[in-house]
């Protein structure tokens, strides 16, 4: 059986939606059976970072509504093991049901072995279905105060809800930055209280890939940025892999 894993953040803009893109072709590329959702109703850009907006995804409501199988989500072209299910544009997440999406990702599991959850970002209803269905979970946050404010925010609510198992992604790190704000990658754990489960530089390989349509690993497999998604994917395999973001 498969599990699912949630990517969150506590606001936008700290890149959460790229390194889940990035984590679903990395797990691929490892041989990994991937499904990723994106869970951002109304606001859906995973496709993008995917490289896949123009492949005419079904949403995943099509599959949770009961209307196909988890199998028919969009196979992609460069990444065989890896499918991939839209968000809807016009269904609130409020009217969403949770128990036929829970139905879904257990039908999912017995698919494929990762099942990726791009959340919105933020702690209202689309936080709730996504956290209501997932066995594990990575937050993304920048290393500025508000960020990490918000990511210490979304882990308390989370261990409310009784969720545990939470890492911290800190994304878009500049060392030079780190520097003249004389905080470390420790300051960023301690005050969100949070676990480390990786760390992503900055990189503009990133904004390239999307500009261009490909994924991160393809379009530029040996960046930076690439190369901490991989570290990151085959960290929460359980494989030993030194955290850095050289």
């Amino acid at each position: 059986m498969g599990e699912v894993l949630a990517v969150l953040s506590g606001k936008g803009g700290t890149g959460k939606t790229s390194v889940c893109a990035g984590l679903a072709c990395a797990l691929s590329e490892d041989g990994r059976r991937v499904l990723c959702v994106d869970c951002d109703v109304g606001l859906r850009n995973l496709d993008i970072s995917l490289g896949l907006s123009d492949s005419g995804a079904l949403s995943f409501l099509d599959v949770a509504g009961g209307n196909y199988p988890p199998s028919a989500a969009a196979r992609h072209p460069r990444y065989p093991n890896l499918h991939f299910l839209t968000a809807p544009m016009n269904c609130p997440v409020e009217r969403i049901d949770m128990d036929a999406f829970r139905a879904m990702l257990r039908a999912a599991r017995r698919e494929y072995d990762v099942i990726l959850l791009d959340a919105p970002a933020g702690v209202d209803a689309g936080f709730r279905l996504v956290s209501g269905a997932a066995d594990r979970f990575l937050l993304v946050t920048g290393f500025g105060p508000a960020s990490v404010r918000d990511a210490a925010r979304v882990g308390e609510l989370l261990e409310l809800r009784g969720k545990m198992d939470v890492r911290l992604i800190v994304n878009r790190v500049d060392r030079e930055m780190l520097s003249t704000l004389r905080t470390t990658i420790d300051d960023v754990m301690d005050n969100a209280g949070l676990p480390l489960a990786g760390v992503v530089p900055e990189d503009p390989c990133v904004t390239l890939a999307a500009s261009f349509g490909r994924p991160l690993l393809q379009y530029s497999p040996h960046c930076p940025a690439a190369k901490a998604c991989r570290r990151i994917a085959r960290r929460i395999q359980g494989f030993h892999e030194s955290i850095t973001f050289r």
